[in-house]
């Protein structure tokens, strides 16, 4: 399964770091141990279902919890019955 996520908290982060409340949702995605790639509009990560749903929550979540007062994400998801497709084999032709 691939996912990627764009969180549109607001605020987006505090004065002093005005990305803070993404960077936490990133953090999560990081601190899970699947394979992502932060892009400039989102995020995406791949790994089993059983593994990434509840971690679209955790990453959903981690705007408010880090102190956005709401939050709207954008989400794609992309998965197969046979479970071929990665990152990796939907981008290799372009990099």
């Amino acid at each position: 399964m691939i996912i990627e996520i764009q969180c549109l908290p607001s605020p987006a982060g505090t004065p002093g770091d005005p990305h803070a409340h993404i960077e936490a949702a990133i953090a999560v995605i990081q601190g899970s141990g699947v394979h992502f790639e932060v892009g400039p509009l989102g995020t995406t990560f791949e790994g089993e279902p059983d593994e990434l749903w509840p971690l679209l929550r955790q990453v959903h979540e981690a705007v408010l919890i880090a102190g956005a007062d709401s939050s709207v994400s954008v989400v794609k998801i992309a998965q197969g019955s046979s479970g071929t497709r990665t990152m990796e084999s939907l981008t290799h032709k372009f990099r």
